[in-house]
């Protein structure tokens, strides 16, 4: 069996360990060689770049997949339903300090199996239509499986975002092994990803008065938000309706 992944941070080393003659010594009085212990430490690094680099390329094959879509789907309603498509790989530091907010041990295998929004795909559309046409699409393919959804335009946030959330598993294909791969997406309206932008700026900033009040300014900006979002997609019906008329 595996062994654990032995951290030697400075922090641990204050708390937990004691150098000894070239060892370290642990907690439960077992002695660890320093040679050992560098070499743990040096093996979680290599397994922590190699899984980033599987959720980078668990990135670009859903990235494709989103490409291809769009551009098939143009064909056949005549527009592209998708205007940008965005990717993050979460940082280390955003890793670690959800782990420890989870209550998780920092581990290369506790990452990849209680972490979901280790790679992220943010797919902005003009219209709520496209986003549920885009993820229609998408979870009908045969190597994508939902893991979760979360309906945040049907069901708005408190703080009035929106978004369609979905967490899929699609394999990626190595050199020598296919592996099954976690990847979230967020589909959005461009006014709900400009919305969802300024909140997210204006949230963090420090020491804003009246909180509260400006708080409720952005969740009613986001309800004008979102009846934008409606009366441009009416819009857009009527246009497609005339068209329509006009061939026949």
């Amino acid at each position: 069996m595996e062994k654990e992944e032995l951290s030697v941070s400075t922090a641990e080393s204050e708390t937990l360990l004691e150098v000894k003659k070239n060892r370290i010594v642990l907690e439960n009085g077992e002695e660890i060689p320093i040679q050992e212990v560098i070499a743990r430490a040096f093996n979680m690094e290599v397994r922590f770049r190699t899984l980033m680099a599987y959720y980078k390329c668990a990135i670009m094959e859903v990235e494709t997949k989103m490409r291809v879509l769009n551009e098939t789907l143009s064909l056949q309603y005549d527009r592209n339903p998708i205007e940008t498509i965005k990717t993050r790989l979460k940082s280390p530091q955003s890793i670690i300090e959800k782990m420890i907010r989870k209550g998780i041990a920092p581990t290369v295998n506790n990452i990849e199996q209680n972490l979901n929004d280790i790679a992220g795909i943010r797919v902005i559309c003009s219209f709520p239509e496209d986003v549920y046409l885009i993820a229609k699409y998408l979870l009908q393919q045969d190597d994508v499986m939902l893991i979760e959804q979360k309906d945040y335009i049907k069901n708005p946030k408190p703080n009035g975002y929106r978004s369609l959330h979905l967490i899929i598993e699609t394999p990626i294909f190595l050199a020598d092994e296919k592996r099954i791969m976690r990847v979230e997406i967020q589909l959005r309206t461009i006014a709900m990803d400009f919305w969802a932008s300024l909140e997210h700026k204006l949230h963090y900033k420090k020491n804003i008065a009246c909180a509260e009040e400006i708080a409720e300014e952005l969740r009613i900006c986001a309800e004008h938000s979102a009846k934008l979002d409606e009366e441009m997609q009416r819009i857009r019906s009527r246009i497609e309706e005339s068209d329509k008329s006009k061939r026949f």
